[in-house]
């Protein structure tokens, strides 16, 4: 029997938009103001999610429970199987002291800490969002700056923050190129308005980034440094996403970037070294701080090995994020496991849609394909370079296991709540609210894509929930549909940093184990101002001339 969702259940828009809130301020609460650890706040969302979708919106319980079910597989694989598997490299290079020699190459590049979060942070993981993303950035950057010192907070928090403007491009291009796909856009014209709205917020978000690490005074001292990295990433990301494609504007934006930076350096130095690796009165306890050491040189045979695990990791990335590849691991092994009781038996209702559609719900084992793969292919092999024995991988494999398991259920329970709330109709009950908002729509409808990419953990997902809507909405205005579903996309990156997967990969990837609402509380500031920031600059390109000039 197919059920049909209903977006309005208490027939008042404003008690029903309050109820489907329920289920996220529940988690949210618990992290960042009950203290609770992550699993359990995920756990009591679910739970809140499961009560509204049956007891209010009508939702079958078995049905609401397949749906749980579904997200949870999703949890596993891609997101968990990436976190296990990024974490595992990461124990294998500390084991046998290459991590420490890396941490010291990058001190030989500059030792002041600013420039080590905009070359590792921001154009890094800019790198890594752009071959594979899906939480691999916040994974690899957050532990590369948990070792090279940084406090935990700094290290998860501001990895957050520099993972921002290269979202909308992430895993060679997917968001947008699904965005144009399920909703009908032109793939070249959305992806050259996001490209005209995101290069903005890639000069601001690097000095962002320092601000919110060292203060306005510490930020002002490299801000040399700040704007050559910004604009060195936001003018190859503009002229790639206008003239070329979505696959590569991160990739080639973020080699670039660095590039630029590293030769920068060469010319221009910080007349202060700033040396500590905590932020600015916020860290939770001063012993969770590491000193700076003394940059120890070593042998460049040396430096070659600390540094191969981490090209090699690039090179499996790169290659398995490309189409091709993927398509043909696909062929190979990726079966398809339709969800008894769930798949075709949801249909999404007006005005969300033009006509009645049936959901569908098949979960696809595309494990060889998967990101985490890679990273997995891609350890082993370092290990071996290492000259680690296969005894000694395996049992670092299983110890990795054990040693995020909570962090795994965390992910586990996160996705079943973000895949509940979808198929119960409650996130769209919530986007409606957004939509409902007349001239002010084009802020709001960027707040939308916030708060899709905050529920869903994905920008790829929240066009997936809320592209369509952005298309008819305006429409029914008289905007440019482009211009909204680009803002869906360019608003979502501001809510990666909040999304509770991402904030778990982030403690898991700094051992900063049950200090989620730490992460969450520090970072939430950051993600609505940009979003509100972004809200207002789509606003100016919907109403106010010069900005008018950049909609097609």
């Amino acid at each position: 029997m197919v059920w049909q969702q209903v977006y309005d259940p208490l027939s008042n828009m404003w008690l029903s938009t309050l109820l489907a809130a329920i289920p996220v301020v529940v988690m949210l609460v618990g992290l960042g103001f009950l203290h609770m650890k992550a699993h359990l706040a995920a756990g009591a969302g679910l739970i809140a999610a499961l009560l509204i979708a049956v007891f209010v919106y009508n939702m079958p319980g078995e049905m609401a429970g397949r749906a749980a079910l579904f997200g949870g597989f999703t949890g596993l694989l891609p997101i968990g199987w990436i976190v296990l598997n990024i974490i595992f490299l990461h124990q294998l290079t500390e084991q046998n002291g290459s991590f420490k020699v890396l941490q010291d190459s990058l001190s030989g590049i500059t030792e002041d800490r600013r420039i080590q979060l905009l070359l590792i942070a921001f154009s890094f993981g800019a790198f890594f969002e752009g071959a594979a993303g899906f939480g691999t950035p916040v994974a690899v950057t957050a532990a590369i700056l948990i070792g090279l010192g940084f406090s935990p907070l700094a290290a998860s928090g501001l990895s957050l923050i520099a993972n921002t403007a290269p979202v909308a491009f992430g895993a060679l291009g997917t968001p947008v190129i699904t965005l144009a796909k399920v909703h009908g856009y032109d793939l070249m014209e959305v992806t050259a308005m996001i490209g005209r709205q995101l290069p903005f917020f890639s000069v601001l978000v690097p000095f962002w980034l320092i601000w919110a690490f060292a203060g306005r005074k510490g930020m002002m001292e490299i801000w040399p440094a700040i704007l050559v990295t910004g604009l060195s990433f936001a003018i190859p990301q503009y002229l790639v996403s206008n003239f070329i494609g979505p696959e590569l504007v991160d990739i080639i934006a973020a080699i670039v970037s660095m590039a630029s930076l590293i030769l920068f350096l060469r010319v221009w130095q910080p007349k202060k070294i700033w040396t500590s690796a905590s932020l600015r009165g916020k860290d939770v306890s001063a012993s969770e701080v590491k000193p700076p050491q003394p940059v120890t040189q070593h042998s460049k045979s040396a430096l070659i090995a600390a540094w191969t695990p981490w090209i090699i990791l690039s090179v499996f990335v790169f290659i398995w994020g490309l189409p091709p590849v993927k398509a043909w691991l696909n062929s190979l092994f990726a079966p398809a496991f339709p969800m008894t009781g769930l798949h075709n038996l949801i249909e999404k209702m007006p005005p969300v849609v033009p006509q009645p559609t049936k959901e569908g719900a098949v979960y696809t084992l595309n494990l060889l394909s998967a990101t985490g793969t890679a990273i997995l292919f891609s350890a082993i092999v370092s290990a071996f370079v290492m000259k680690y024995n296969p005894v000694t991988i395996v049992r670092t494999f299983f110890k990795t296991t054990w040693l995020v398991r909570y962090s795994l259920l965390t992910i586990v329970l996160m996705l079943a709540l973000g895949t509940l709330t979808r198929y119960s109709g409650t996130d769209t009950t919530l986007g409606l609210a957004f939509a409902n908002t007349g001239v002010f729509y084009p802020f709001f409808g960027t707040l939308m894509g916030w708060l899709g990419v905050a529920l869903t953990g994905s920008d790829t997902a929240s066009n997936v929930l809320f592209g369509g809507m952005q298309k008819v909405a305006a429409d029914q205005l008289g905007l440019s549909p482009n211009l909204m579903g680009a803002a869906n996309s360019s608003g979502g990156v501001m809510g990666k940093m909040i999304d509770a997967q991402s904030i778990v990969v982030a403690s898991t990837a700094t051992r900063w184990f049950n200090r989620e609402g730490d992460i969450l509380r520090y970072v939430f500031f950051h993600s609505i101002a940009l979003a509100c920031l972004m809200g207002l600059f789509v606003t100016m390109q919907a109403y106010v001339w010069p900005f008018k000039l950049m909609v097609n």
